[in-house]
Formats: C-alpha cells, structure tokens, sequence
C-alpha cells in the first residue's frame, strides 16, 4: 500500500511524498517534514506513530487494521489533539457499501438475516478483515448488539472482495464490492489527507471525509 500511495502521489500535481518511512527508520524525522502522515504499517505501530503526530501537530491518516484495544485508545488519545481519519477500508465504494448495509439493515428488519464474507490474498495477516467488522458493526449498531457471522476466505491474489448477505422469507438481498487494484485504497487515503488537513482536532471516518 505504501509504495502504490507513492505512486499514485507522484501523479498528481497538488501532493508531494516528502518522506517514505520503513521499517527500522525515523518516524519522528519524517512526520515532522510533512503536512500530514498516512500510516499504513502495523497495528503495534500505533502507539509511537501517533504519540509523534500529536507531538509534531501533523494531522493522521490511517488505514491499518488489526488494532488491540490498548492499540485503538493510543489512535483516540492522539485524537484529542490532531484530526486522525481512520478507516478499515478507504474505497469510495466500499464506504457507499457500508451506509447501504446500515440503510439496509434498518429498512429490512428482523424478518432478514445477515451474514458477511470476506475474501483476501493468502498474505493478509487479520482475519476478519477490519471491512468485514465495520460491515458488521454498522449492522449490529441498527440491530442493538445482534452479532452478525463473518466468514474469512483466503486465497490467491484477491485484493479484496467483500460481500452482505440479508435472508428473508422467501427472498435474498446480496450487496458485493469487489476491489481490482490496491489504487482504490490509495487514491481514497490520498483523498483523506488532502481533506484532513485544517480540520479541527477530532477522529473521523471516511464517510466524514465522502460526506456520507
């Protein structure tokens, strides 16, 4: 994700990369040289990345997934100080699939059951995928806490699909996005980090960046 961020970056006259960070290298370093960082790392990254952001006053964009609790509230904390987009999946479509699941949900009722599948390359490391659980929170958010089964497929070069299934009497709902190209991921990073900056202080969504 890193290097197609670069990539797509690097065609696109109103953005500049001025630092790519890897693995063992100064974080602090390049977040300072920046307008805003976007973190596409590891979870267990987290806590130092955004602890530097805070620091440096540099707005966050973050699309990893997979956080732990202690994880998540280090990303909230550094929210009270810096506008941080954080989302588990930066697709526009994906985005318009999770506020036609939440539409969904609530015209269908009770009457339909949901289930989600999720399926991903063989070297995706979290299972569910972090799409897979927003689906099912905005679902459970309609449904007052209802849990919702996810299946997790993992196989060759899929990039990502993602699929919500409501079972009725008599009737079946399928919505499916399907991703071809990892630069449906980073054209929407690119597109939240130019639209986070300047915002106050606060965690926002994608749908907060798509106006959903």
């Amino acid at each position: 994700m890193g290097r197609t961020i670069a990539d797509l970056a690097g065609r696109d006259s109103q953005l500049t990369i001025s630092s790519e960070i890897d693995v063992g290298e100064s974080i602090e370093a390049g977040i300072k040289s920046c307008d805003v960082a976007i973190d596409f790392s590891a979870a267990d990254a987290a806590p130092n990345i955004c602890s530097l952001a805070a620091a440096a006053k540099r707005p966050l964009v973050i699309g990893t997934t997979g956080h732990s609790a202690d994880q998540r509230k280090s990303i909230e904390s550094a929210a009270e100080v810096i506008p941080i987009v954080f989302a588990s999946n930066f697709s526009i479509g994906v985005n318009v699939l999770f506020w036609l699941t939440g539409k969904a949900t609530s015209l269908l009722g009770e009457n339909f059951s949901p289930e989600i599948v999720e399926t991903h390359h063989v070297m995706k490391k979290d299972a569910p995928s972090g799409t897979a659980k927003t689906l099912a929170e905005t679902i459970k958010s309609e449904r007052g806490g209802t849990e919702v089964p996810i299946q997790s497929i993992r196989e060759g070069e899929i990039v990502g699909e993602h699929t919500v299934t409501f079972s009725g009497p008599g009737e079946r709902l399928e919505l499916t996005h399907r991703a071809a190209s990892r630069e449906t991921f980073a054209g929407g990073a690119l597109a939240a980090a130019k639209w986070v900056i300047g915002q106050p202080a606060g965690l926002y969504s994608m749908q907060d960046v798509l106006g959903l």
